[in-house]
């Protein structure tokens, strides 16, 4: 199976931030940041495996800066890490306001999904090829958070 690298399965979502995706404090609701985190980290795994893909694992998910609503939320998700059916994804999440141009990055995430194949059974996926050193020490950093969470999981379940 050929590689494919992280730059092909980059993608970036865009959404200005409604009031119908205010919280109680008038901020967004980290619920609907969620969401478009799960979205984009799939469509970045779906891009690199071609193929139908599950989520099985979030990472732990801080909210650094609250987004306000009127500004501009872009998503940049990429493939981090790849096992045999498995990959993580990276997502960085920035606010912008429109009015100012300030931009303000509120959280990174990594999110695990599984590719399915035709009858939703997991199937195998591209290798990863990194294009340079930091690409490659994000992969090797991917590696030890998937052993943390196999290992986290086989406790779990005994």
């Amino acid at each position: 199976m050929e590689g494919r690298t992280v730059s092909q399965s980059r993608v970036q979502l865009a959404q200005l931030m409604q009031p119908e995706h205010a919280n109680n404090h008038g901020n967004v609701h980290g619920g609907w940041i969620m969401k478009l985190v799960d979205e984009a980290g799939a469509l970045a795994c779906m891009r690199h495996a071609r193929r139908r893909v599950v989520t099985v694992a979030v990472d732990q998910m801080m909210f650094h800066q609250p987004i306000r609503i009127g500004d501009l939320v872009t998503l940049t998700a990429e493939v981090s890490y790849v096992g045999r059916t498995s990959m993580e994804a990276q997502i960085r999440v920035e606010a912008e306001n429109i009015v100012t141009g300030e931009k303000v990055h509120t959280n990174t995430a990594y999110c695990v999904y599984v590719a399915l194949d035709d009858e939703g059974h997991p199937t195998t996926v591209p290798p990863l090829i990194p294009e340079n050193d930091e690409e490659r020490q994000r992969m090797e950093a991917g590696r030890r958070r998937q052993a943390y969470r196999l290992q986290q999981s086989r406790k779990e379940r005994s």
